[in-house]
């Protein structure tokens, strides 16, 4: 009788770290079994400051293997829903346009298979990629866009697929789309914020003098909702490892706030964390990066319970 060989195990196997996000055993990080997939973009073709955001997916990654795998706020390990990581998605040197392109026939794929795609990033233009695929499958949804840029440039450095470009280009999709923590814009933008429909854009300054802003802001969501964080959102005292830190913006737990209500009161159809740009031999920003993302799969996935 045939037998198929048994599969090879290397020596001391338990002793190997899987390099996938979360450090995770084949049992939760198979990708048939998977409810979350995480896609790495590292790109950064069209960074206008500081460059380095392409190295941000493997930073994340890397960081995520250290982290507690309990949340303490949840009572639960979001991990056990399963979560699989993608070998890292290859940019084009050809244009921003078909880098974004390559994103979105990945983002169909894994949608087609019901997967929650978490995507990092690399710069905030590859957001329109996982929009545009979910606009293809769905007529309504919401974009909750955490940032200190309003990204709502017509136009920039000679591409609409510019970073800076993406929040127009996914409300000229017909999105709805809410903005918090922006704190830095051109005038063409505040121009387009007075008059443009389905845009509402809470400052970082109101939020700061009036907290029920945010508030105000999440009403304006309508479900469902995907979830796009820019680390520059937070005050870059904590996250000094961006493209352009800007003075001001939230901590921590107002950023959890948000994100735990969003996850509470909407369905979430996926998410993205963009343009972390690594500093040597500082391991915070992207420690937390990484427990960013997990703390974004316990709250919108609502599993891992005991």
């Amino acid at each position: 009788m045939h037998h198929e060989p048994e599969e090879e195990i290397p020596p001391q196997r338990e002793y190997w770290m899987p390099q996938n996000f979360g450090g995770l055993p084949p049992e939760f990080s198979r990708f048939a079994s998977a409810r979350a997939v995480v896609l790495p973009v590292p790109y950064d073709l069209t960074t206008s400051y500081l460059a380095g955001t392409r190295h941000g997916p493997q930073a994340i990654i890397e960081a995520s293997t250290h982290l507690e795998l309990y949340d303490e706020e949840l009572q639960s390990e979001p991990y056990r829903v399963g979560i699989h990581t993608l070998p890292p998605l290859e940019p084009s040197a050809a244009s921003p346009e078909e880098t974004i392109q390559r994103v979105e026939e990945a983002i169909s794929w894994l949608l087609e298979r019901d997967k929650f795609p978490v995507m990092l990033g690399g710069e905030h233009s590859l957001t329109l990629a996982p929009v545009r695929a979910l606009r293809k499958r769905l007529k309504g949804f919401s974009v909750l866009q955490l940032d200190a840029h309003a990204d709502l440039r017509d136009s920039f450095q000679g591409t609409k697929f510019n970073h800076a470009c993406v929040g127009r280009r996914m409300h000229e999709l017909g999105i709805n789309l809410v903005q918090i923590g922006i704190r830095a814009l051109s005038s063409e933008e505040a121009e387009f914020i007075r008059r443009a429909q389905n845009l509402h854009v809470c400052f970082d300054y109101e939020l700061h003098s009036q907290p029920a802003k945010i508030d105000e802001a999440l009403s304006r969501l309508r479900d469902p909702v995907y979830v796009t964080v820019d680390l520059d959102v937070f005050d870059p005292a904590l996250m000094p490892a961006v493209g352009t830190p800007e003075p001001g913006g939230l901590d921590w737990y107002t950023v959890l706030t948000i994100l735990r209500y969003v996850g509470k009161h909407y369905r979430v159809l996926g998410c993205d964390v963009v343009e972390l740009c690594p500093i040597a031999g500082m391991e915070g920003p992207n420690f937390l990066a990484a427990k960013l993302v997990y703390k974004m799969l316990g709250y919108f996935l609502k599993g891992g319970q005991r």
